[in-house]
């Protein structure tokens, strides 16, 4: 709880409030009206963070109303910021022995010309997502985008925060004049980018949760199957018996239509209760922007020359060395970080490996990025990202 109460702490502080530590584990408060108001607080309050808080003050937990109060309280702030960084660094060496080691072109051939330093921007978003389904699931979503060469990176907060704020690394009020910064996306295409890129990360962070909802499933419609199976198994044992009869009495030919309805009543039944089940598993999920950071920051720049049969094409990707690694390019159809490409014919577009592939109906390669809509050979629609 140290986390929270330091958090707490030093919010009250910067809206204007006086805060003391009487105990480990207490906060008095002196906070002004606005303060009062947001936190629904009187002019003097004690504030409890500790397993046993004691009476007088008043419990502070992650699982309480709280979070909702000390949003209200954060407002706008903190939503944005930048940070300039400067460290000093030198190429990597074997620099051919780290592009095998980052990514791999399966159809085309590539040529490391040139390594240069060079400075650039990385765009940090912060996203919440929660999950719902049978249970909930919610999360940080921490993704940056290089405005240089377009790679996108996934790193949990801890990460993210550990390279804004390494206390090692000298900051800078301003980029060194005559730096050659990437200019800001447009909107149009940072919201295309994030629109491909999101649902896909967001899938992928899931994924455990995802995969252990559907075993739940699967054992739950089991179950159902095996309840039903034995109801419908009686109800067509009486059936027979009652049907290998030559005659039947009008008693045994009313049960023989119960019988039939049951059977009837049975399949209806049974089927309520999968979809009944199918909505229980039903998942929703919600994202929500929380956080933008700029990072300006020096990099090793690669210069990359691409072949493919007579095509060619000049690439760049970055070597980070705040993280000592190789930025691997994006693919240029579904915008999430990729190690393996396919480079296509028409104008060298890199796919990852995954989104590339053949026509499902008439079996001819074709490039995703070019044609993102429909086959054009033959037509086919192309299922959406």
């Amino acid at each position: 709880m140290t986390g929270l109460k330091a958090f707490v702490a030093d919010l009250l502080e910067a809206a204007g409030a006086v805060v003391e530590t009487p105990e480990p584990d207490i906060l008095e408060v002196l906070s002004p009206e606005p303060v009062q108001n947001i936190l629904r607080i009187p002019e003097f309050a004690r504030l409890g963070f500790g397993p046993a808080t004691p009476g007088e003050a008043e419990p502070v937990t992650l699982e309480s109303d709280w979070m909702d109060r000390l949003e209200h309280l954060l407002g706008s702030r903190g939503r944005r910021m930048r940070l300039v960084l400067n460290m000093p660094h030198s190429p990597p060496g074997h620099p051919e022995r780290v592009i095998e080691h980052t990514f791999t072109l399966h159809n085309a051939v590539y040529h490391l010309q040139n390594i240069r330093p060079a400075w650039t921007r990385y765009l940090v978003f912060n996203f919440r997502y929660s999950a719902c389904s049978d249970e909930k699931r919610d999360g940080l979503l921490w993704t940056g985008f290089n405005l240089a060469t377009g790679s996108i990176d996934v790193n949990p907060l801890e990460d993210w925060m550990e390279f804004a704020l390494d206390h090692n690394v000298e900051r800078l009020p301003v980029p060194p004049e005559g730096t050659g910064l990437p200019s800001g996306w447009e909107p149009e295409r940072l919201s295309a980018v994030l629109k491909h890129a999101l649902p896909e990360l967001v899938r992928t962070r899931l994924a455990p949760f995802v995969a252990g909802m559907g075993r739940r499933q699967k054992r739950d419609l089991a179950r159902l199957h095996s309840y039903y199976t034995g109801l419908q198994a009686e109800a067509w044992q009486r059936l027979r018996t009652l049907s290998k009869k030559d005659e039947l009495s009008r008693r045994q030919a009313g049960a023989l239509e119960r019988e039939k309805h049951r059977l009837e009543a049975i399949d209806r039944e049974y089927r309520a209760k999968v979809s009944d089940l199918r909505r229980k598993y039903e998942m929703t999920v919600e994202l929500e922007w929380v956080q933008t950071m700029e990072l300006d920051m020096p990099v090793e720049r690669f210069e990359l020359l691409i072949k493919r049969r007579k095509g060619r094409r000049c690439l760049e990707v970055d070597w980070n060395p705040r993280t000592r690694r190789l930025e691997p390019p994006p693919c240029e159809y579904s915008f999430t970080p990729q190690a393996s490409f396919v480079v296509c014919d028409e104008k060298l577009h890199l796919v990852g490996s995954v989104y590339a592939g053949p026509c499902p109906r008439c079996g001819r390669d074709f490039c995703r990025v070019c044609h993102p809509v429909r086959c054009p050979r033959c037509d086919h629609r192309q299922p959406e990202n």
